[in-house]
């Protein structure tokens, strides 16, 4: 008999444990903290103490993560509101650089437009210069905001003489309602490397997307 059978007698027959109450209380076996051996009860606790602990530990980063998740609900929802209160495309850009730079700490953010805002007042605002097919296609494919490293990343020229230096980014296509035609790119860039990374959540990122998008529309379309 191995140590398989006896575990599965064991898992077969759960009342040994009832019927063998003194024998349990006889079994010596090596303490995990050092040479004295234990009772099978005490080392039952030993091993219920070291999961608490885990749990312990599992419970407060839940309850951390739920608190960062409240404090970042919190900042887009304030931004919804500037947003509402936008009544043309300079307002709207001024609105999205404040909270994005300030609330949000991104040091550098660009957006673009096309096939939007013909005949505006301020049609030589920064963000409806012209923009290359390649970023068009590009924006126009990606579903979701595409994270990660600068390089390659043309969009980031957008930037000016601080390009150079940008070590990642956020690119988050802006579209129509429901996933409609793509009609812009907003940019975030970092010089942190590990600011914007291939596996971080996008939840927020979109959800921002679909608010600048919504009000751009509103100002532009």
């Amino acid at each position: 008999m191995n140590s398989d059978d006896i575990l599965a007698y064991l898992t077969e027959h759960p009342e040994f444990f009832e019927e063998q109450v003194e024998f349990l209380t006889q079994v010596r076996i090596p303490n995990p903290h050092g040479d004295r051996a234990v009772s099978l009860t005490e080392r039952q606790i030993v091993a219920l103490r070291s999961q608490i602990r885990g749990l312990e530990v599992h419970l407060s980063d839940m309850i951390r993560f739920a608190k960062e998740n409240d404090i970042t609900a919190e900042k887009v929802h304030r931004m919804g509101v500037s947003l509402l209160g936008a009544e043309d495309l300079a307002s709207v850009m001024c609105f999205l650089y404040a909270h994005l730079s300030g609330s949000f700490n991104v040091p550098h953010v660009a957006v673009r437009l096309w096939g939007v805002g013909s005949g505006l007042v301020d049609d030589d605002a920064a963000e409806l210069l012209p923009v290359p097919d390649d970023i068009k296609i590009f924006a126009g494919g990606i579903k979701r905001p595409f994270c990660g490293h600068a390089t390659g990343q043309a969009s980031v020229e957008w930037l000016g003489d601080q390009a150079p230096h940008i070590q990642s980014v956020a690119q988050i296509p802006l579209r129509e309602n429901d996933g409609g035609a793509c009609f812009g790119l907003m940019l975030l860039a970092s010089e942190d490397i590990q600011r914007f990374y291939p596996d971080m959540g996008t939840m927020y990122l979109e959800r921002i997307g679909d608010m600048a998008a919504a009000s751009l529309l509103r100002v532009v379309g």
